[in-house]
């Protein structure tokens, strides 16, 4: 008994837990959140990142010593000099060495030294990559969730007009049935009423079709149920705000990583070049080996032990070796002008990224400042329309104006809503966009 309680308890758990997910609404916090942490894009520029920092770790590394240990069998017929007396022989021999040998280079130019200062500042660059790679992924999906709302909204103002023709309607038919209006009254509003179906039914697909295409940008299943949370768009707050570009341009050129990442390729840059000169210098490295050996002549009365002969054969050297470059076919002087080449365009780069930066950061402060005016006038506009309107409706109800100017008056307070709508939405848009070229980090947008 007691077992199947636990499993009728666990079940209805479970069915809880499937109905709680299914119910769930997603704020844009939980939208960046989930991209963040799932979008294959995102996931496989951090490989990228972890290869840049493998190569960085190799480079140094590539400092230490070497050690190598081998082993080598011969077997000798006919005429060969026996190792152990270094007198020729014709006898059968077996020979079996071994040794231990290794390598340091003390001085080659710093070309290793700068190759892992080149391969540091490529990882630096590389984290710099990831971040733009997520905040675009971030800029993106704030843009889309913004765009749901904004379908909300319309599908919202699209289903008051609706409401709205349909009361008329249902008041008009009541007034045709007692005689007191034409029926061909009761025709034009069943005309302005289906008119405004069909723009409502428009305005839902476009909101359906708005929040499936944050849904793909999230990279959800099919089969995952998903809806956002939609705020009270009346009280989203707009704050008088004034921007100045060369401000924001000195704060987003420190703060943000599209820039930061190419000054990092360019010290990369700069450092290969100077790795690369490295090489016209000569080197000079410290060798040492340890080799032993076990010798078994098939003719020889008597051969000494393995382990006495592997103690009698040990030999040991230490040398160092000099290598001066004179004629590799041009090959360095040719990898110095690429490098000197790929630098020179690094630093174009930067200026060009620079100039471009200045110009998205002036146009978003003009166009905030014009959507601010632009806010102002549609809102003004809106509270005009919306005591117009129900004037119009007022008379409209008295019989004093006809269907043509209540359909007039409704339609003209229909798109001040919208418009008013769209410049508010639009205006946040802009103003987080300078708050991020400000910030270059998203958690700094989300309240």
């Amino acid at each position: 008994m007691k077992r199947i309680y636990l499993i009728l308890t666990l079940f209805i758990i479970f069915c809880f837990q499937d109905i709680a997910a299914q119910e769930k609404k997603w704020t844009l916090e939980d939208c960046i959140n989930y991209a963040v942490s799932n979008n294959i894009g995102l996931k496989r520029q951090r490989l990228q990142t972890e290869s840049a920092q493998v190569n960085f770790l190799s480079s140094k590394l590539n400092l230490l010593p070497n050690l190598n240990a081998g082993s080598q069998g011969d077997l000798r017929f006919g005429r060969s000099v026996n190792p152990a007396t270094n007198i020729i022989t014709f006898n059968q021999n077996l020979i079996n060495s071994y040794y231990v040998s290794s390598n340091f280079q003390l001085f080659n130019g710093f070309a290793k030294v700068n190759t892992v200062s080149a391969n540091k500042y490529m990882l630096m660059a590389g984290v710099e990559s990831e971040k733009i790679i997520r905040n675009t992924l971030i800029i993106d999906i704030m843009g889309q969730y913004y765009q749901v709302l904004y379908t909300r909204g319309l599908e919202n103002a699209s289903k008051m007009q609706l409401d709205l023709s349909e009361k008329q309607l249902f008041r008009i038919t009541k007034m045709v049935e007692t005689g007191k209006e034409a029926l061909s009254k009761q025709y034009e509003i069943q005309s302005q009423a289906s008119a405004d179906k069909l723009a409502y039914t428009v305005a839902r697909n476009n909101a359906s079709q708005a929040l499936t295409t944050l849904k793909q940008m999230l990279q959800l299943t099919s089969n995952t149920d998903f809806d956002i949370l939609m705020p009270d768009l009346n009280n989203l707050l707009i704050m008088d705000n004034s921007f100045s570009t060369d401000s924001i341009y000195n704060l987003a050129s420190q703060n943000l990583p599209r820039l930061k990442e190419i000054e990092y390729e360019l010290r990369a840059s700069k450092k290969q070049v100077t790795a690369t000169r490295g090489y016209l210098s000569p080197s000079l490295s410290l060798n040492g080996s340890v080799s032993t050996g076990y010798i078994h002549d098939s003719n020889a009365d008597s051969t000494a032990a393995f382990t006495s002969q592997l103690k009698s054969n040990r030999g040991e050297e230490v040398y160092i070796t000099l290598n001066i470059p004179i004629f590799n076919n041009y090959s360095t002087l040719k990898n110095i002008k690429l490098a000197k080449i790929k630098r020179n365009d690094t630093a174009l780069k930067l200026e060009q990224e620079k100039n471009n930066l200045y110009t998205e950061i002036e146009n978003a402060c003009l166009n905030y400042n014009r959507g601010k005016d632009e806010f102002t006038a549609a809102k003004s506009n809106y509270d005009f329309n919306t005591k117009s309107f129900q004037a119009v409706e007022k008379k409209f109800e008295s019989g004093l104006v006809d269907v043509t100017e209540f359909s007039v008056a409704k339609t003209t307070l229909f798109r001040a809503e919208t418009e008013t709508l769209r410049t508010k939405l639009q205006l946040l848009i802009r103003r987080l966009s300078i708050q991020f070229y400000s910030t270059g980090e998203y958690q700094n947008l989300m309240n």
